[in-house]
């Protein structure tokens, strides 16, 4: 059978395992929202509370990580287990979705509050796996798949299911969404972690060493409470805000005011997305690897700065250059992640690679849905444009911050304290 640490079958497991993410977040957070609002079911504050709520089990992600960490000692490997069982949690999650469409979007929470949990596990484990097999000089690289896969969904996901809602009804896409992502679930199943690995067994591997648990938690405690650890916690999740607070209500005003049926904004922010994702990402995580973070970083920030600070220009003469200032933020948001990522995985390294870096990952979606939750309050206050021009300013303010924030990140584990 195939192995992960295969670089072609590496990159074939990574796409995929992200692929589904992007997929369901393309389904949940774009496609389903987009249904709702244009049939007068969603206002701005429902469609920020949904994806908030959808957002939510991503906040709590770290609490997985020291469960990965701890409990990986099958003969099938360490990592692996653990994204098979939560990618058969994630499906089985959506089932309910095939009984009778509900007639508000939040009557779905219960169902993506639990596929997130899955889903969160997932992606815990799937890093893991990451910095695990793939050799430090090479994370830029494995990173801009990951976003290739995820926003390849994203985009597959946004276009698809924006068209299939209307033609055949919550019922019929979710039973699309299920059987595209058991297909993606065969890669795991069917590529192993390391030689050796047994395809499939419950047995324990006794000479695996393992952490324990509870010291696990005593050191996700301390590193919640190190200075280095909060400031880069606090840079992840202003990232993140600054993007969600501007696109869930420029979203919804394209929808109600500015004449966007919710099958062409999907699509719009999907094919944006997909741009940003493949060849976008691909050459970011090439320029990271060879020029590190510190340099490739600040560069991108800058420039999702400047996207912000022109959707704030534009708007005031009516939402005509909308779709423009969406696919800007949808843009460098993207590009950025895909050079922060590697310094973070380089930071997170080690027996507990997964508990930490579930910190910064938990960082960035708490960003997101609390970005998302906050939109409206900031819309009514401030104005589509005032929005753009704080996440802007938000923007900027990180990239001037991006080197000492690395430097800082690099001095507190060369000394051990991470």
């Amino acid at each position: 059978m195939p192995l992960s640490c295969s670089p072609r079958w590496r990159l074939a497991l990574i796409l995929g395992l992200y692929a589904y993410q992007g997929l369901a977040a393309g389904f949940a957070l774009t496609a389903l929202p987009n249904h709702f609002a244009v049939r007068g079911l969603a206002s701005t504050a429902e469609v920020g509370l949904h994806i908030a709520l959808t957002g939510l089990p991503w906040v709590a992600q770290p609490l997985w990580g020291p469960l990965v960490d701890r409990f990986g000692g099958l003969r099938m490997g360490r990592r692996r287990p653990w994204v098979l069982m939560a990618q058969a949690g994630a499906l089985l999650s959506l089932l309910p979705l095939l009984g009778a469409e509900p007639g508000s979007l939040a009557a779905l929470a219960p169902v993506f509050l639990a596929h997130g949990a899955f889903a969160a596990l997932m992606d815990t484990a799937a890093d893991g796996w990451i910095m695990d097999r793939v050799p430090p000089d090479a994370l830029g690289t494995a990173t801009a798949c990951t976003r290739v896969g995820f926003v390849g969904g994203i985009a597959v996901g946004s276009a698809l299911f924006g068209v299939l809602l209307p033609a055949l009804g919550l019922r019929g896409a979710a039973a699309v969404l299920l059987t595209m992502g058991g297909a993606l679930a065969l890669l795991p199943l069917l590529i192993r972690e390391a030689p050796g690995d047994a395809l499939l067994s419950l047995r324990t591997r006794p000479s695996l060493a393992m952490c324990r648990f509870l010291p696990l938690l005593a050191e996700l405690a301390r590193e919640l409470r190190h200075p280095c650890i909060l400031a880069l916690l606090v840079f992840c999740a202003a990232q993140d805000f600054a993007g969600a607070a501007f696109r869930v209500p420029l979203g919804v005003a394209l929808l109600g005011e500015g004449g966007w049926t919710a099958e062409a904004l999907s699509a719009m922010q999907g094919t944006m997305a997909l741009v940003a994702g493949t060849v976008g990402a691909l050459l970011v995580g090439w320029w990271t690897d060879s020029a590190g973070a510190s340099r490739s970083l600040p560069i991108l920030l800058a420039a999702a700065a400047a996207a912000h600070l022109l959707a704030a220009l534009l708007l005031p003469a009516g939402l005509g250059g909308g779709a423009l200032a969406m696919g800007l933020s949808v843009t460098t948001s993207a590009l950025a992640f895909v050079a922060l990522a590697p310094a973070v995985m380089r930071t997170s390294a080690g027996p507990v690679a997964a508990t930490r870096f579930a910190l910064y990952m938990a960082a960035l979606n708490t960003g997101d849905v609390v970005g998302a939750a906050a939109a409206p309050g900031m819309a009514a206050t401030l104005g589509l444009a005032g929005t753009a021009l704080t996440s802007a300013a938000t923007l900027l303010a990180l990239a001037f911050l991006t080197r000492p924030m690395l430097r800082f990140a690099d001095s507190a584990r060369v000394a051990g304290t991470r």
